[in-house]
């Protein structure tokens, strides 16, 4: 039988989302160092493309880890995938016809990149949730003063006081 519920998020997501639940953190959970994991060179031309414009969007955000390597190599694989489904179906359209013996169109079927392009888009956006890279993942998440300093922020708004971490129970 499978784990009930939604799977436990990461103690420092729940800190910058606030902790709503104010449930105890997990003293004893890992913490991987805020390092870039290296590119598969395996990689299609197409996901590595995809590999260096996210890498550095994720670094900037603080949440890129070294394990998160596997993780990020699916998104960019995914993303590749996607892409070729959606310039196929860009170029041929959606479906194709079916004739019978006679020549005549007997009915219309999809491409299967109709599929693909559907199911990779899922994943990709599953991905997106897990990584931050969405609008309303985004909204969950909340700031921890000081966590990154912002120098125009420090301009027009004086220097944020360093946050007081908060114990563990």
């Amino acid at each position: 039988m499978g784990r009930r519920g939604p799977p436990p998020q990461p103690s420092t997501l729940r800190l910058l989302r606030g902790n709503p639940g104010k449930r105890a953190m997990n003293a004893r959970e890992p913490k991987p160092p805020v390092t870039a994991p290296s590119c598969p060179r395996w990689l299609s031309r197409e996901a590595k493309q995809s590999w260096r414009e996210t890498v550095p969007v994720l670094k900037e955000m603080r949440i890129l880890a070294r394990v998160d390597r596997d993780a990020l190599t699916a998104y960019c694989q995914c993303y590749a995938r996607w892409k070729a489904a959606e310039l196929f179906l860009d170029q041929h359209g959606e479906v194709y016809p079916i004739r019978d013996e006679k020549g005549a169109v007997r009915c219309m079927q999809p491409f299967p990149q109709v599929a693909i392009a559907r199911s990779e888009l899922q994943m990709l956006q599953r991905y997106q949730q897990e990584f931050g890279m969405t609008p309303s993942a985004r909204t969950r998440v909340h700031e921890i003063p000081g966590l990154v300093r912002n120098p125009v922020d420090d301009y027009f708004f004086g220097p944020r006081p360093d946050p007081q971490p908060r114990p563990l129970r």
